[in-house]
């Protein structure tokens, strides 16, 4: 396999660009609830398109997973069902604090979780500290922590600075102290993904020993691990509905002088789904490219989802009223995680410079 770090950061980018947008389709479902939302959108990203995408480009995927042993399979799944309360809880913090100050929340305890700790674990995180590639990329790894940290305060600047009303306009049901306690759970328990991809090294050799590309390796991973989390969502949305006796949205729409279409809604789910799918497909394109050091996918990955969703942010008019300094904070925090992409992406390229050819 070779590693193309460019490669794999522009893959990684791309990733964060489709994590970052897609929660937008669901701003325009109209008499949903979330958890009814989230499921039909949850049912696209977490079933529909890993299946059909990987039978499109990996034809031999159902003999892969069957190929695959109950051990590696039991123990992928798992850290799929601990990251799908990630994403569940995740929903929720978009749907309290907004985009961007939720995302830089969630995703700067995700990073620190999800990028430090499985090295960590391995061993190989000392072993990094002792050479020049390993060292620009823990360099790299701290730069990313700074800026998340930055955008954080320019979220917390935000929270200060305007009055509930004037957040409510762009976020229906802000709500700081709900949405900063689900946004500590998101972020904690979304790392489990990393370690999810890390289980399945073993399903993505399997794979490679079927003749698929070392690009699509991890294609039939991400359907276990995605199963694991549709799992958890599905459960926990099947309880709000029925406990809110909701069931009947699926198949009606009460409408009170609102212009709406049960297919739209649909539509836009399907849309929100397949939009949040692609972060991990490109994703799982992006860390075969990263070279020995392809634990720093996951800040690449975090920091991508920031950048994009600070600029949504913007978008939407969620920093609206706020001070020239909370701006200030904001083009910082953008600044420095580019630059620590740069940087990551540079140690990788000298790894891989560095291994015999």
């Amino acid at each position: 396999m070779q590693a193309n770090p460019f490669l794999g950061l522009l893959f990684h980018a791309i990733g964060g660009l489709a994590a970052a947008s897609f929660y937008i389709p669901y701003k325009m479902v109209i008499k949903w609830n979330w958890e009814t939302y989230w499921l039909v959108g949850g049912f696209f990203s977490w079933i529909i398109a890993p299946w059909l995408l990987a039978i499109i480009i990996v034809p031999q995927t159902p003999h892969i997973l069957a190929s695959v042993p109950l051990k590696t399979m039991v123990t992928t799944c798992l850290f799929g069902i601990m990251w799908g309360v990630g994403g569940l809880t995740f929903g929720l913090t978009m749907r309290y604090l907004g985009i961007a100050l939720g995302y830089a929340i969630v995703l700067g305890l995700c990073a620190a979780f999800g990028t430090l700790v499985p090295p960590m674990f391995s061993g190989k995180l000392a072993a990094m500290a002792h050479t020049s590639s390993g060292q620009v990329i823990l360099l790299g790894v701290f730069v990313c922590l700074t800026g998340i940290a930055l955008s954080g305060k320019a979220g917390m600047s935000k929270e200060k600075e305007l009055s509930d009303e004037q957040k409510k306009e762009s976020v229906r049901e802000f709500n700081f102290i709900k949405g900063v306690m689900v946004a500590i759970l998101s972020g904690v328990m979304s790392a489990a993904m990393a370690y999810g991809f890390a289980a399945g090294k073993p399903i993505a050799q399997i794979a490679l020993q079927n003749n698929v590309p070392d690009l699509w390796q991890n294609l039939p991973v991400l359907i276990v691990v995605l199963f694991g989390g549709f799992v958890t969502n599905c459960i926990w949305c099947l309880y709000l509905i029925f406990k809110n006796k909701r069931a009947k949205d699926f198949f009606t729409l009460q409408l009170q002088n609102e212009k709406a279409s049960l297919p739209v809604n649909y539509l836009l789910c399907a849309l929100a789904g397949v939009t949040w799918y692609m972060q991990f497909f490109f994703y799982g394109m992006g860390t075969t490219k990263m070279g020995r050091f392809e634990f720093s996918s996951w800040t690449l990955h975090m920091a991508s989802i920031i950048i994009f969703g600070t600029i949504w942010g913007i978008a939407l008019k969620e920093w609206a009223g706020t001070s020239r300094t909370t701006k200030s904070w904001i083009a910082a925090g953008l600044t420095i995680l580019i630059i620590s992409m740069i940087v990551i992406g540079i140690g990788t390229k000298m790894e891989a410079a560095a291994l015999p050819h």
